[in-house]
């Protein structure tokens, strides 16, 4: 395959010719050369930059992912670090499965208002305490807890 002009990596990608500079500045890609005032890149990049959105995705930031590339274009990744960030992503996936829950229980609950509700009062509670992140709360779903069992019993007593 030909080498790509800027133009062509940002349509083939989605990623703005902005960005791809920046990537570069970043040192998380490289341009081979210069095609006029058009950066030319290996074709290679396109994986490269597939990674790095994956990376992005997961919610790396971009010195992490700068971390795991090597300049030859190689992925370097400890798969602790990978662990470590799946794990991440379970605990905010339980967390936003939480506020879902507390969401559309108070629009199907029976009562006046979502205030007048005692299982979504006590979500706001939680949500205020910074402590609303484990598991879903509702009539069809266990209660809203917090992080540790031991940290929510030593805190509701102040919440209530």
């Amino acid at each position: 395959m030909k080498d790509l002009d800027i133009a062509e990596v940002s349509r083939r990608t989605g990623v703005p010719a902005s960005t791809l500079r920046y990537y570069e500045e970043k040192g998380l890609i490289a341009s081979i050369g210069r095609r006029g005032l058009r950066r030319l890149f290996d074709p290679a990049v396109l994986e490269r930059l597939a990674l790095i959105a994956l990376g992005r995705a997961g919610g790396f930031a971009l010195d992490e992912i700068s971390a795991m590339l090597t300049p030859d274009g190689l992925p370097r990744m400890d798969r602790g670090r990978l662990d470590a960030k799946a794990d991440e992503l379970d605990r905010t996936i339980q967390r936003l499965t939480a506020i879902r829950e507390a969401l559309r229980h108070a629009a199907r609950c029976p009562a006046a208002r979502p205030m007048e509700c005692p299982t979504f009062r006590r979500a706001v509670r939680l949500a205020g305490a910074g402590r609303f992140e484990v598991a879903p709360i509702g009539p069809f779903k266990a209660e809203a807890v917090s992080v540790t069992r031991s940290r929510r019993r030593a805190g509701d007593a102040a919440l209530e």
